[in-house]
Formats: C-alpha cells, sequence, structure tokens
C-alpha cells in the first residue's frame, strides 16, 4: 500500500493515475476528496480525509503503508508566512513521525528547486548549491526538507527527497502555466528583460518519472533535482509561439516596472484579499538565472526528462482540447 498527499493536486492527479496503471494499492490522503470529482474513476483507491495539520489523522492514513509520497503543500506567490508554515512545515513533521511510526520502507519527500532562493546567476545549480530561500513558500519547503533530513540522520527514515523545478503541463491552471500558456494564448507576453532569464521548467508527467523512479532507486537521505533543460523566457516564448501559433506583440517589460507594478498591485492587495495578477514573489523564479542540472538524477535514478518543445506541444494540445479535468492516457486499464 501506497499512501500518497496531495493527491488530488496538479502532481497527483498526475501521479495517482501512474500508480494505479501499475498495479500498486494506493492511499489518497486529502482534506476535501469529495470536490475531486476524478477520483472516482478509480475505485479502488482508498480516501482518506483528512488534513495536514492533524498529526491523528495523518498518523491514521499512514496505517498499513508500506511506502509514502509525501506530495502534499502550500504553493502560491502570495499569503501569510503562518500558512505556509502550517501546511508546509508542520505537515511535514507529522508525515516523518507517521512514517516512522509505522516503518516505512520508503519515504518520498517532493520539496522545490526553488529552495535555493536566489541563485548565482552564472552557476550551474545542482544538489550541492548553497540555499538561501528568499520567500515564505521557499522558506517553509526548505525547512521542511530540512526535517526529512533529521528523520533520516536521527531516527534512520529512509527518506529521499526531489526538488522538481517548475511544473508545466496538461491539467495546470497556476504559475508557469498560466505565465507561459494561458495568459499567451489570450494575448499577454510579457518578457521581462528581453527575456533574458533563465528558467527551469518540470513537465508534470517527468516529475511523476521522477517519483517513481526514487521509490525503486532512490538512495535513502540523498536529494535529486528533477527537471527538463534549462532555458531562457525569449526561447519559451518562441516555442510556445510556433507550436501554437501566435503571433501576439511581445510586451518589454524593463525589470524595475516589473518591480514596480508588483508593488503597486501588493498594495492593492491588501484591500482585495486576492492575489495580484503579479506577485512581488515571483521576482525570485522570474529575475533570476535558475540554471538548474538534473544530471544526478539522469546518471543515480535513470531519469529521462521531456524536451520543452514535446511538453509544450503537450499541454497546448490540452488548451485546445477545451482543458479538460482528465486526459484518458490516465485511465486504469
Amino acid at each position: 500500500m501506497i499512501l500518497v498527499t496531495g493527491g488530488t493536486g496538479f502532481l497527483g492527479r498526475h501521479l495517482i493515475p501512474a500508480l494505479c496503471q501499475r498495479g500498486d494499492r494506493v492511499k489518497v490522503f486529502s482534506r476535501q476528496p469529495e470536490r475531486a470529482a476524478w477520483l472516482k474513476r478509480y475505485p479502488s483507491l482508498d480516501l482518506v480525509q483528512g488534513d495536514l495539520q492533524d498529526a491523528a489523522a495523518v498518523r491514521r492514513a499512514a496505517d498499513g503503508c508500506r511506502y509514502i509520497i509525501h506530495a502534499g503543500g502550500l504553493f502560491r506567490f502570495w499569503g501569510p508566512s503562518e500558512a505556509f508554515e502550517q501546511t508546509n512545515v508542520q505537515g511535514a513533521e507529522h508525515v516523518m513521525r507517521a512514517a516512522l511510526d509505522v516503518g516505512a520502507e520508503r519515504m518520498i519527500h517532493v520539496s522545490t528547486a526553488a529552495v535555493i532562493g536566489q541563485p548565482d546567476p552564472d552557476a550551474v545549480l545542482d544538489e550541492t548549491t548553497p540555499v538561501r530561500p528568499v520567500d515564505p513558500y521557499q522558506r517553509s519547503k526548505w525547512r521542511a526538507e530540512q526535517i526529512a533530513q533529521r528523520y533520516f540522520q536521527e531516527q534512520g527514515l529512509p527518506v529521499v527527497v526531489l526538488r522538481p523545478g517548475a511544473y508545466y503541463g496538461p491539467l495546470g491552471r497556476y504559475a508557469f502555466n498560466r505565465l507561459f500558456f494561458r495568459d499567451p494564448l489570450r494575448g499577454i507576453i510579457m518578457q521581462v528583460d528581453g527575456g533574458r532569464h533563465i528558467i527551469f521548467p518540470a513537465y508534470i508527467s517527468d516529475v511523476v518519472q521522477g517519483v517513481l523512479l526514487a521509490l525503486e532507486k532512490g538512495t535513502a537521505g540523498e536529494v535529486y533535482n528533477i527537471c527538463g533543460d534549462w532555458i531562457s523566457h525569449k526561447e519559451a516564448f518562441d516555442i510556445i509561439c510556433q507550436e501554437a501559433n501566435l503571433h501576439w506583440p511581445r510586451l518589454q517589460i524593463p525589470g524595475w516596472v516589473g518591480i514596480f507594478a508588483a508593488r503597486v498591485l501588493e498594495g492593492l492587495a491588501v484591500i482585495t484579499r486576492k492575489e495580484p495578477f503579479w506577485p512581488i514573489n515571483l521576482r525570485s523564479y522570474v529575475y533570476n538565472n535558475w540554471r538548474v542540472s538534473s544530471d544526478k538524477a539522469r546518471r543515480e535514478l535513470g531519469f529521462k526528462p521531456t524536451t520543452f518543445r514535446e511538453g509544450a506541444r503537450r499541454t497546448l494540445a490540452w488548451y485546445r482540447a477545451g482543458q479538460p479535468d482528465h486526459l484518458p492516457e490516465l485511465e486504469c486499464s
């Protein structure tokens, strides 16, 4: 039995079908599983309702599970630090403790390459790169990683940490998908500083591949970056516009203008209490060079990432199909 936290999120929408197709018995831990109608397509799933902040609920969910994949968490570019602390940090503590209590044979902790926070503009970023998180989400994910490593070092919990890049692909509606797919498809292409900065895309099926490989081959206590090849913003927009046959003009935004606009929008968000269109925390992702290397995962796990052009084609096909809430290829046989 495999317990998956975050099974109704973007990654979970792809991971759960992949596990079912392998023939695994899967237990999904979710706050509101009744809102995920697509789960009904998998009648063999065990659904457990609960919150990561509830240690007792997490412990009950872990009963009978040999493997645990902790993919749950809060990811936003905006919000109070306390929310990230409660879900990402306390949640990780509860999951690790439950895994230890039930004697889990393998624990996969899904972190993020974004914990690096402020990368050296000229460096290649691998698993040894110093970590300098700069926003509440990044800090919470780094603290969660430290908890996972503490359970490995002090308690012998067989934890493998994965650091995916920026998720994109079918079924995604936030972050990379919005900035590089949804907005361009509706005529909004904002190219900051000429598009020279580097992004670290991770096609969602590749993240699933990384999880499955880590279950089989990952070394306890190790960290693995799970990313495709890095690419500049301009190159990404070039590929997407070519594949989607888009000819919109690109709004060229000097870096300082983007920062100024973000601060204004953040001020308005205090009144509206809604995430602004361009949150200030985007600057860590948009204004840096994220040359994230997945060489270790390729070498030790056999990880084989999808090219960005192919990932973009599949993502655009989903948009053209009307953004269905499920993909036929994800059905269990």
